[in-house]
């Protein structure tokens, strides 16, 4: 008996243990996993009592009395947990005692219950097999045979034992388990014959049994199953700081090296060199479509109003309208794009001046296309070319009324497989009237 108080105050201090730890983790709510902690147990077994008795020659069964177990359990958390359960059975005496009987037992018990498994961190090395120690105390009933001293008596035990499970499904768990039972201030031997001569610990009844754990509950897993353990929250917070650091570094990335990070860049393909607002968009305070920087570029680069105007009355205004009703001067784009090669500005600033020095001429402008893409792609996108400069005129002071666009689709004109080619025919061609 006295091994039996040595296992119940172990297991005390490990349930004290246990709910430390819980008041731990109850600080780390961001980590908190959703089990399940309510399962049922049914179970059955044999049975082995071993004292007292009225004669010490007199054994019961060894283990072959038949026991039924039945228990409702809850667990707190993964580690710890209580058990109500109760059994009942029949204990009877061996081919070899010196008389026959049969005296009928019951108990009825509340336990605490410990996850051995959670505890030494089973998750580790095996999903499917699980340890729970178990230890209490409760009621036992003794309904002794017609010729006993006494017709049935009641006395308080304390029990433990260990539960091996294997894990069938997120429901269903098997288990095996072996118990320890001691009856206290026990009046009457287990054949019911003789009164015992002391009254502490001398009842001793051993179970083993085989049975069935049912969960209850709406969440994937049960607390028996549950990994939360500590090294698993690290390396899952180690993960979630990794992903986003790679995120942070993938947004802070800046393709278009203009000073803003792509996350906060709304035109992420700036050209280089111009000035940026906060957003990465280019400058451009005059709203014409041009970056001010590049429209710097390009004042630099071509003649001023005056100096054009002075070069054509010397060179005929008749020779920039014929050179743009020949295709002489055209504006050519990028693949895909409506946005005028840097050095197509030239030609639309010879347009630009021609129309101010002549007040009532006209521009009719069509855009084109390579044979790249589908045709009805290819008729809008040259239109919008078109309309890209139509804008920039207007932007630059023309009236809308002395300017028309349109769109010409694909100019079929040069050998498709030539890449070269093909930047020929991607332009904005003018008719000056």
């Amino acid at each position: 008996m006295k091994k039996t108080t040595l296992l119940l105050a172990v297991m005390i201090l490990t349930v004290f243990q246990s709910f430390a730890q819980t008041d731990q983790s109850s600080e780390q709510k961001s980590t908190e996993v959703n089990y399940n902690k309510w399962s049922l147990d049914f179970g059955g077994g044999v049975s082995k009592a071993s004292n007292p008795f009225s004669d010490p020659s007199i054994e019961a069964g060894m283990f072959s009395d038949f026991m039924i177990d039945l228990g409702v359990r809850y667990m707190f958390n993964d580690k710890f947990g209580l058990k109500l359960d109760g059994g009942f059975g029949e204990i009877s005496a061996d081919d070899e005692s010196p008389f026959d009987f049969s005296t009928d037992y019951a108990r009825i018990n509340a336990q605490a219950v410990l996850n051995f498994g959670s505890i030494l961190n089973f998750q580790s090395f095996t999903q499917r097999f699980n340890v729970l120690g178990h230890g209490g105390a409760g009621i036992s009933f003794f309904t002794y045979p017609e010729s006993s001293l006494v017709d049935n008596e009641a006395t308080v035990n304390f029990m433990f034992g260990i539960t091996p499970q294997i894990k069938l499904s997120d429901r269903f768990a098997f288990y095996v388990d072996l118990t320890t039972i001691g009856n206290f201030k026990q009046d009457y031997t287990i054949d019911g014959q003789a009164r015992t001569v002391s009254r502490d610990f001398d009842g001793m009844i051993v179970n083993a049994t085989a049975g069935l754990s049912i969960y209850l509950g709406s969440n994937d897993q049960h607390a028996d199953w549950v990994n939360i353990s500590k090294t698993d929250q690290f390396e899952e917070q180690v993960n979630s700081v990794e992903n986003r650091l790679a995120k942070l570094e993938s947004e802070l990335q800046d393709d278009d090296r203009d000073g803003v990070p792509n996350y906060l860049d709304l035109e992420p393909n700036t050209v280089n060199g111009v000035a940026v607002n906060t957003k990465g968009q280019a400058v451009d305070k005059n709203q014409n479509g041009v970056p001010d920087e590049l429209e710097k570029s390009l004042e630099k680069r071509f003649m001023s109003k005056n100096e054009a105007e002075s070069a054509i009355a010397k060179a005929g205004l008749e020779s920039v309208k014929a050179m743009a009703n020949d295709g002489a001067i055209s504006v050519y784009f990028e693949f895909g794009s409506t946005k005028p090669e840097t050095y197509s500005y030239d030609a639309i600033n010879k347009i630009l001046l021609y129309l101010r020095a002549n007040n009532t001429a006209t521009a009719s402008l069509t855009g084109y296309a390579d044979e790249i893409g589908n045709a009805e792609f290819n008729k809008t996108l040259s239109e919008n070319r078109a309309k890209r400069v139509y804008d920039i005129l207007v932007a630059s002071g023309i009236e809308e009324s002395r300017l028309s666009y349109q769109g010409g689709g694909i100019d079929s004109s040069v050998n498709k497989s030539s890449k070269d080619a093909r930047q020929l025919v991607r332009r904005v061609v003018f008719e000056i009237k």
